[in-house]
């Protein structure tokens, strides 16, 4: 990554779906005195009607994608489904660290713990952990969002997530969300002083 740019500190969270990750980083981002950026991933998967490119994700047709991975212009990516490529930008984290801010990131566990493995001074990688596994199911069910096939497909995942909390630096357990979110807070700010 480019030297000229002052680098600011990474901040990952990554958890199984439903787990609460997503409302997290979003109440770290309205604390203003943490001096948070929002990373936005890009992606090859087709635009949902609701989504908006450059804020949601960066769109990339499957050849872009590629062409971007072998030009190295990526700092993690994964194939999550074939031909469905997922990944973090250099030029995003940079464009973040250019306006002085810290990058937060709301991502699966493989990429956290590739990003955590490049950077492992500047990484603060927070696994957030539902209170079980029931929890999570009633959790994914309640959002409404998706089949039942595909809250079947998070599920079978998540027991492999699970097993990789160890690999983080530090656990939020989500049984109660303003304790998840004061602990997150807490550990964030905590890093970011250091």
């Amino acid at each position: 990554m480019a030297d000229k740019v002052k680098q600011g500190k990474l901040i990952v969270f990554s958890a199984p779906s439903g787990s609460g990750k997503t409302t997290i980083v979003r109440h770290l981002l309205k604390q203003p005195e943490l001096n948070l950026e929002f990373s936005i991933s890009a992606t090859s998967r087709e635009k949902r009607s609701n989504e908006v490119n450059g804020k949601d994700y960066y769109y990339l047709s499957l050849k872009e994608f590629k062409n971007k991975i072998k030009n190295d212009e990526f700092l993690e990516w994964e194939e999550v489904y074939r031909d469905n490529f997922y990944g973090t930008l250099k030029e995003e984290v940079e464009r973040i660290w250019a306006k002085g801010k810290h990058v937060i990131f709301d991502i699966d566990v493989s990429g956290g713990l590739r990003i955590k493995r490049k950077f492992p001074e500047q990484t603060l990688a927070v696994f957030v952990k539902p209170p079980d596994l029931n929890e999570l199911v009633r959790r994914l069910k309640d959002r409404g969002e998706e089949s039942p096939e595909k809250i079947s497909m998070r599920v079978a995942k998540a027991p492999a997530e699970l097993a990789t909390a160890p690999l983080f630096d530090t656990i939020v357990v989500n049984s109660n969300l303003e304790e998840a979110l004061e602990n997150a807070y807490n550990k964030v700010s905590e890093f970011l002083d250091q």
